[in-house]
This record gives C-alpha cells, sequence and structure tokens, in this order.
C-alpha cells in the first residue's frame, strides 16, 4: 500500500535565524515534531488521537541548503511503516522544489492516560495508506 503524503507549511519567525542570518539546524526537529503530529491529528479518527500521544525516539538529518526568514518552507512527511508501538517517518523539507533537509524518523505511540507504550491498531494504521492498487 502506498502512504498518503502530508504537506506542512512552516513559518519561519525572526527568532528560528541564528548568528549565521539562516535558521538554527535545532528548529528543524521542531518541525519535524509538528509535521508528524500534525499528520496523525488529520488522518487518525478523532478517539484515537484523544488516546494516543507520540514520543520521537531518534531523528536522523541530513542537511541539504539553508533555510532564510522570508523563505516558503513545507515539511512532506509520509509514514513508511507501523510496527507495534512504533512508527517510521521519512519527512523532507523544502523551499520549493529545492530540498533542504532530509529527516528519518522513528516515534513511539503512548497511551495518553498511562503514558505506557500502545500498539496501533491496523484498522487505525489503515487510514495512512492508500488503497492497494
Amino acid at each position: 500500500m502506498a502512504a498518503l503524503p502530508h504537506d506542512h507549511a512552516i513559518r519561519i519567525v525572526p527568532g528560528d535565524i541564528d548568528f549565521m542570518g539562516h535558521v538554527n539546524n535545532a528548529h528543524y526537529l521542531t518541525w519535524v515534531q509538528e509535521a508528524v503530529t500534525a499528520h496523525w491529528r488529520k488522518l487518525a479518527p478523532a478517539e484515537a488521537v484523544a488516546r494516543h500521544l507520540w514520543v520521537a525516539l531518534k531523528h536522523e538529518i541530513t542537511y541539504r541548503k539553508p533555510a532564510f526568514l522570508d523563505d516558503q518552507v513545507v515539511a512532506t512527511v509520509i509514514l513508511e511503516k507501523v510496527h507495534g508501538a512504533r512508527a517510521f517517518y521519512e519527512t523532507l523539507i523544502k523551499r520549493g522544489e529545492e530540498v533542504l533537509a532530509e529527516v528519518r524518523s522513528s516515534w513511539c505511540c503512548v497511551d495518553a492516560e498511562t503514558l505506557r507504550p500502545a500498539r496501533i491498531a491496523n484498522d487505525i494504521a489503515e487510514h495512512f495508506f492508500g488503497k492497494p492498487d
């Protein structure tokens, strides 16, 4: 099944800019977290969103080009797979067609009440993938 991508617009604010005049690399992690959680809220059923939270386990970022204050930037998120309580994502951060950063990340789903890892049921995971061809 093909994953359904999610585009998340990123707003660059003056506080994102570092002493070199471009977005500080640390802000990319915030962008990825915002994009992944927005993807979850958009595609998961409301009851699943209310019952589950996401915790980042790992990010691997490859920076390609800097971003600047007036740039129009979009993070495109694709859920690669779900395995138990874990989800594996790829996120491309782009300015137009230019790739600014590529991010591979893994996340753990936790129960919102107990804060313990929670398996993602197949019927919920199916909301993130298109129908097979």
